[in-house]
């Protein structure tokens, strides 16, 4: 599909001022696993462990959030592969986790305001700490949440009030009002005169008169499922779009990995008939999108749809879950086909029967 191919590239910095290092570092443990360190590629030690508790980072291309003990005392902050240390107690800390780079840029609090800002990867503060809540850097772009104010409920915060806007990494605001949307391909934008006609993208009229425009992943998978998938269910169709691996839960083993064409091969049968319910209108089924599971998915097969701190790459390899309930509304469980956007399309990854019948 052309459309899913195509991605246009609008980068808004001259990325060679944070160009990031081919030499990436990887984390090794201490004898007792304690503490993290970093090697180079040739298995060289830049960095002994020393490092504990939120030091999620795997791998080290420009800065990173550390943690460790000093005297007895914890010490956070923000390091540089120069060894520039940074944002000292500033983490950005989201879901019991701090944040991890994406674009040689990294988010940081400062502590005093309670607001957010941005490092670039000297350590370098190229956001200030002038946002109630912002985005990773996504194609030289974030969504910065500016005036809302904190409330609590139930031991979590919300954000209430305040106004989004679409920025640039120089902190240039592109579109004002602009409503947080996990749905938004980033690297795929378009700039014209008029809004975009195609029907999988949503346009956005910026400050300079233009139009920005982004495919729109739930509307692209949609597109996509009609139109490719269920219009040809054979199965050299069905082995076309599916990932090279296909993971399957079956009791009493769990989580089981199959080549494609010997799961499609052994449960065409059922993938056929699940499909063909999605052609009926009467069909209860639902799309839900998410990030690809780091506990389900481990090996070196899925590691590009991962960050540096194992986290998904939702924000451009989403996870599409086609989930079918029973006809019959006094029957539990439900039916989960699951498909990862990758570089060459969506791809069946997953799935799991709401009945035990995949072999």
């Amino acid at each position: 599909m052309k459309r899913l191919l195509y991605i246009c590239i609008f980068l808004f910095l001259n990325f060679s001022a944070v160009a990031q290092s081919n030499d990436i570092w990887i984390a090794f443990w201490n004898k007792d696993t304690t503490k993290i360190g970093f090697k180079d590629k040739n298995g060289n030690i830049k960095i002994e462990p020393k490092f504990s508790g939120f030091t999620t980072a795997r791998k080290f291309e420009n800065i990173i959030a550390v943690t460790e003990e000093k005297n007895g005392k914890w010490e956070s902050y923000y390091l540089t592969k120069s060894g520039k240390i940074v944002g000292q107690d500033s983490l950005y800390v989201f879901d019991n986790g701090p944040d991890c780079e994406n674009e040689g840029f990294i988010r940081f609090t400062d502590r005093k305001t309670d607001k957010m800002g941005m490092f670039n990867a000297e350590g370098k503060i190229v956001i200030p700490a002038e946002y109630s809540n912002l985005t990773k850097a996504k194609n030289g772009m974030f969504i910065g949440l500016k005036d809302a104010k904190k409330e609590i409920s139930d031991e979590h915060f919300f954000w209430k009030g305040g106004k989004e806007f679409l920025v640039d990494i120089n902190n240039k605001i592109l579109i004002e009002n602009f409503p947080y949307n996990d749905d938004l391909n980033f690297y795929s934008l378009e700039k014209s005169k008029e809004p975009s006609k195609d029907p999988i993208r949503d346009s956005f009229l910026g400050i300079d008169g233009q139009y920005y425009s982004f495919i729109n992943f739930d509307k692209e998978f949609k597109y996509w499922l009609k139109n490719t998938l269920l219009k040809d269910l054979s199965k050299n169709n069905l082995e076309k779009h599916s990932f090279d691996k296909i993971t399957y839960w079956k009791e009493p083993d769990g989580w089981i990995n199959a080549s494609k064409t010997k799961f499609i091969n052994q449960n065409y049968t059922y993938l056929k008939l699940k499909l063909q319910e999605l052609k009926n209108p009467k069909t209860d089924y639902f799309v839900s999108s998410d990030g690809l599971n780091q506990f389900i998915f481990e090996t070196d097969d899925y590691e590009m749809y991962f960050n540096n701190c194992n986290e998904s790459k939702d924000w451009i390899y989403p996870t599409m879950d086609v989930v079918i309930n029973p006809k019959n509304k006094i029957e539990n469980g439900q039916d989960h086909l699951e498909f990862l956007r990758t570089e060459n399309g969506y791809k069946l990854i997953s799935v799991s029967a709401r009945k035990d019948n995949l072999k």
